[in-house]
C-alpha cells in the first residue's frame, strides 16, 4: 500500500566502494585466466590512481545526487515524505524535488484505491479449515453457533496517520474487524443472525469498526462492510433447515389465516354498521312521528275543549273518509232497506255508486245517508 523511493546514505556508499573495487579487481587482472595457466599479478601497483578513483567517486556523487533529487507521484498517491526519518512533507501529484543521499525519504501511499479484506474465505487463494473456522465462527445471543462470512472494504484518508500512528494496519484491521463482529453477532439470536438481521448486522458492524479505528487514529475509512454468506454450522445445518422449513410452514398458514380475517370481518363489521345505522334511522323515524302525534293530538284537544259538538263530528267524518278512502268498495246491510246498498269510498266512484243503488224513495236515501 505504500511505496518506498530512494535509498539511504550508507547504501549508496556501500555500492560505489563495491563498483570502484570491482573496477581495480578488472584492471589488476584478478579472477582473469590466459591459457592453461593462471596470470601472475601484475607489479607495480595495476589498479586506478587515487586522484581516479576520487574523480570516479565525485563523477557518480553528482550523477546520483541529479537522479535521485526528484521524484514523482501518481494522481492515486499522496507522498510522505521524512528527513532524517523523520516526518518532514506532503507531496501531492506531479513531480517534485527532494534532497539527495538518503536525506530525504519519500512513500507513496495509495489513497484512492479501495482495499479490501476478506473474512472466512478467500476469492483468490484457498483458506484451510481451521484458519476459516476461527475468523468466522460465531456464537450468538443464545447461545447457538453460526458461522458469518463478511467482507470489509476501506481506504486511506490520510497518509501520514496510516504511516506513523500504528504498526502493520492491515493486521490491526483484520483483528478490530474480527473482534467488532463477534460483538455485534454475541448481541443477536441466531435465528435472527441467520435470517433477519443481517442487514442491521453489517451496518452495526461497519459504525463500531469505524469508531474502534478513530480511536486509534490509523486515517483509515471503512468504505463498506458486506455479509456474504451466514449459515449454521456443517454439523447442524440439515437440522436447521427442518426447523426453517417448518417455520415457513407455520408462518404461510398464519397468512392464510389472517387473510381469511381480513376478507370475513371487515364484510361482517359493514353489514352491522349498516343494521345499527338502520335501526338508529327507525328509532328517530317513529320517535319523530311519534311528537308529531303527540304535538296533533293536543292541537285537538285544545279545539274540542273550545268547540266540543264541532270537533267531535269533524273527528269523525275524518276518521270515516280515513277507514272509507282505504276501501275499495263497502257493502251495507240495514233491515229498514229493502235492498242492498254499495257504497264506494272514492269520490271518483260517486257517479258509480249512485247508478247502483236500488230504486227507493227519496226519503229512504236521505235516512241511510243520515244514518
Amino acid at each position: 500500500m505504500s511505496e518506498k523511493s530512494g535509498k539511504s546514505f550508507e547504501q549508496v556508499m556501500e555500492d560505489l566502494n563495491s563498483m570502484i573495487s570491482n573496477i581495480g579487481d578488472k584492471k589488476s587482472g584478478k579472477g582473469g585466466n590466459s591459457g592453461n595457466g593462471a596470470r601472475p599479478p601484475r607489479q607495480g601497483g595495476g589498479g586506478p590512481s587515487k586522484f581516479m578513483q576520487w574523480v570516479l567517486i565525485g563523477i557518480f556523487v553528482v550523477v546520483y545526487g541529479a537522479f535521485s533529487s526528484f521524484y514523482k507521484i501518481e494522481t492515486t498517491q499522496k507522498g510522505v515524505i521524512t528527513r532524517f526519518g523523520a516526518f518532514h512533507d506532503i507531496a501531492d501529484e506531479g513531480p517534485h524535488f527532494k534532497l539527495p543521499f538518503g536525506v530525504d525519504q519519500v512513500y507513496k501511499v495509495e489513497v484512492t484505491r479501495i482495499h479490501e479484506e476478506q473474512f472466512g474465505f478467500r476469492k483468490q487463494q484457498s483458506l484451510s479449515k481451521q484458519q476459516a473456522r476461527q475468523e468466522s465462527l460465531m456464537l450468538t445471543g443464545d447461545l447457538k453457533v453460526a458461522v458469518v462470512e463478511w467482507i470489509l472494504q476501506y481506504k486511506i484518508a490520510d497518509a501520514k496517520k496510516y504511516l506513523f500512528n500504528a504498526v502493520n494496519v492491515d493486521k490491526n484491521i483484520r483483528d478490530i474487524s474480527v473482534s467488532v463482529m463477534r460483538r455485534v453477532v454475541g448481541d443477536k439470536l441466531v435465528t435472527d443472525v441467520l435470517t433477519t438481521d443481517r442487514i442491521i448486522i453489517a451496518q452495526q458492524a461497519k459504525a463500531l469498526t469505524q469508531e474502534t479505528l478513530n480511536r486509534f487514529d490509523m486515517g483509515v475509512i471503512i468504505t463498506d462492510l458486506n455479509l456474504q454468506r451466514v449459515n449454521p454450522p456443517a454439523e447442524v445445518r440439515d437440522a436447521f433447515n427442518d426447523v426453517n422449513i417448518a417455520r415457513q410452514e407455520k408462518d404461510k398458514l398464519i397468512n392464510q389465516a389472517k387473510g381469511t380475517y381480513n376478507k370475513v370481518i371487515p364484510e361482517a363489521e359493514g353489514k352491522a354498521n349498516q343494521k345499527i345505522a338502520e335501526a338508529e334511522a327507525y328509532a328517530i323515524n317513529l320517535v319523530n312521528h311519534a311528537k308529531g302525534d303527540a304535538e296533533k293530538f293536543t292541537e285537538v284537544l285544545s279545539a274540542y275543549q273550545q268547540a266540543p259538538a264541532i270537533t267531535r263530528k269533524r273527528l269523525f267524518l275524518d276518521a270515516m273518509n280515513d277507514i272509507y278512502s282505504k276501501s275499495s268498495r263497502i257493502t251495507i246491510v240495514d233491515s229498514q232497506i229493502k235492498g242492498i246498498m254499495p257504497i264506494f269510498g272514492s269520490g271518483q266512484q260517486k257517479a258509480l255508486a249512485s247508478s247502483l243503488q236500488p230504486e227507493g224513495s227519496a226519503d229512504q236515501q236521505n235516512k241511510m245517508a243520515k244514518r
